[in-house]
């Protein structure tokens, strides 16, 4: 599970809100389904950043509660400020920010939503009538946004949700304070709900390198011509320093992780999946057990190899890998049930979905002729996107998956580290083409013109940065804070939504956080960020499928 920084941090501003509603809805719901089903396990896998974006948000949220503090997240500002914007501009940017949720499972399922979405459409659409536009309006809207956002375990258990479901509308200051307050104990639990299912060894828990950079880029731009041979590429040649900064990822990341969880993660899950030699050879290096990848990367390897005498029996995706004898585990995605989760089953019954993923299942354990023990299957999927295509958030998939999957005698539901510890064989690979998860290329981050450009931009702020610490003018505060800035530039959300395929609104939104990110490590470092950064470079005009927050894995 991962977010990008939608954070200013020189401000401290939120400007978008996305982790705090993934967490109240997405990341709740996961914890709760994992808790209800005894014997239920899972790899759960935290990007460092998403951590420290909801201890933030947490302390935030507590720190208005107790002490009136304001919220950095305009937003949820809103719904906890008493006083209400009286700016006809900004009431119709609250309205506007109240509609940006799926209209079909979030917003039509609750009639009182529904009708307050309809009359703020309305609003949208005339800004002529904005003035007509009242402080209980706001405050309804406001509320239902929030209410629809949470978990569908929090909205079944809590009995102040149904109070306030049940009202439908006419809220009061008191009303918002105690929604406000089932806000904050739900982001103050995430993490810990997450460490107690692993002690309790119902999860493995796994990390991404610190702000979520595609490592193999990082490293070596070359590696996209692996599976790409004729990628358009950028100006920049190679990033300057990129191993360093994959390795500072590395420590940083291992470090928050650590500092919320209490333990080093035997596992990761690179970014994206994206995987190459050099970063397969980085990540054991620092004493990962595990790193996982996708399975177009796996059979893209077994056509290069084939040559080399790979058998038929070993060019199994269904197997652990290692590179060249190498003691870290590599297991791969399973993209055909893994995206059957993430994009058909949404629009199945779930006694249906469920069989149907059990009947796959079953098929794949009836052509293993001998060494079950040795096959893994992996389904790996966004924790966040999926479920809100879902009837209920997955509530009825989720609970029936576990159940049934545990059900199954030719499974058994366990971890990467579980099937090391119990011996699972690793087949050796003398090479991996380099890829991700997304096509087992690189195409999603690089190879486009905006892309490029995106790239472009970032080399030019690295050369800057490096340039200042080499001129040892920056305090250690100042290098602290100018590096994990940094950090946030090189992260792979910014490159994921750059592309014209991609919906207007979404590109317009990653444009311009992505150019305050680069403005604000040029204004850390005190140099005065380029003209450049002033002028939008990216555009979309997509429809992709779900908005493209997730992707197959092949195309």
């Amino acid at each position: 599970m991962h977010q990008p920084v939608y954070a200013n941090r020189l401000s401290g501003e939120y400007h978008l809100p996305w982790t705090y509603l993934h967490a109240i809805k997405d990341y709740i719901d996961m914890a709760a389904h994992l808790e209800l089903v005894p014997g239920a396990c899972a790899v759960v896998n935290f990007a460092p950043v998403l951590l420290e974006q909801i201890d933030d948000y947490a302390r935030q949220v507590n720190a208005c509660l107790q002490a009136g503090a304001t919220i950095s997240d305009p937003l949820l500002d809103a719904l906890a400020n008493a006083v209400l914007p009286v700016d006809v501009s900004q009431r119709i940017r609250l309205v506007g920010e109240c509609l940006r949720a799926n209209k079909a499972r979030l917003i039509d399922r609750f009639e009182d939503y529904q009708r307050l979405s309809e009359m703020a459409t309305w609003f949208t659409r005339h800004p002529d009538a904005n003035i007509y536009i009242n402080n209980q309006f706001l405050v309804d809207l406001l509320m239902w946004y929030h209410l629809a956002w949470l978990g569908e375990t929090v909205r079944r258990e809590d009995e102040r949700v149904k109070r306030l479901m049940d009202k439908g509308g006419g809220y009061t200051l008191s009303d918002r304070r105690c929604l406000l307050e089932i806000i904050a104990s739900l982001l103050s639990s995430v993490i810990h709900r997450y460490q107690q299912l692993a002690q309790d060894g119902r999860v493995e828990l796994s990390m991404t390198p610190y702000a979520h950079p595609i490592v193999p880029l990082l490293i070596d731009f070359e590696s996209t011509y692996e599976a790409m041979p004729g990628a358009k590429m950028p100006l920049l040649k190679t990033y300057s320093g990129g191993e360093a900064r994959a390795q500072w990822h590395i420590d940083e990341g291992l470090r928050v992780f650590q500092h919320y969880f209490g333990f080093k993660p035997a596992g990761c899950w690179p970014s994206e999946g994206g995987i190459s030699d050099a970063s397969i050879a980085l990540f054991e290096k620092n004493g990962f057990r595990w790193v996982a990848s996708g399975e177009n990367v796996i059979q893209n390897s077994f056509t290069h190899v084939k040559e080399q005498g790979l058998t038929e029996s070993s060019a199994n995706p269904h197997r652990a890998f290692s590179l060249n004898r190498g003691k870290m585990a590599c297991f791969f995605r399973d993209d055909g049930l893994s995206d059957l989760v993430g994009f058909t089953y949404s629009t199945w019954h779930a006694d249906d979905a469920v069989a149907n993923l059990n009947h796959h299942l079953n098929n794949i354990a009836s052509s293993i002729k001998g060494n079950a023990d040795q096959h893994v299957v992996s389904i790996i999927l966004d924790g966040e996107n999926a479920w809100e295509h879902y009837p209920e958030n997955g509530y009825y998939f989720l609970s029936t998956l576990y159940k049934e999957l545990l059900a199954n005698k030719n499974i058994e539901l366990t971890t990467f580290s579980r099937c090391i510890d119990a011996g699972v064989s690793l087949v050796s690979m003398p090479h991996f083409v380099a890829g991700s998860w997304v096509y087992g290329t690189f195409s999603t981050w690089i190879g486009d013109n905006d892309k490029n450009r995106a790239w472009d931009m970032l080399g030019d702020a690295k050369r800057v940065f490096d340039s200042a610490v080499a001129s040892q003018r920056l305090s250690p505060e100042q290098l602290n804070m100018a590096q994990r800035q940094l950090a946030v530039c090189e992260g792979s959300d910014w490159f994921w939504w750059f592309g014209d395929y991609n919906p207007a609104d979404t590109v317009s939104d990653f444009d311009h956080l992505y150019r305050m990110q680069l403005a604000g490590l040029y204004q850390m470092i005190g140099e005065q960020p380029p003209e450049y950064l002033s002028h939008v470079f990216a555009h979309g005009s997509g429809k992709p499928t779900l908005g493209g927050v997730m992707r197959r894995g092949s195309e």
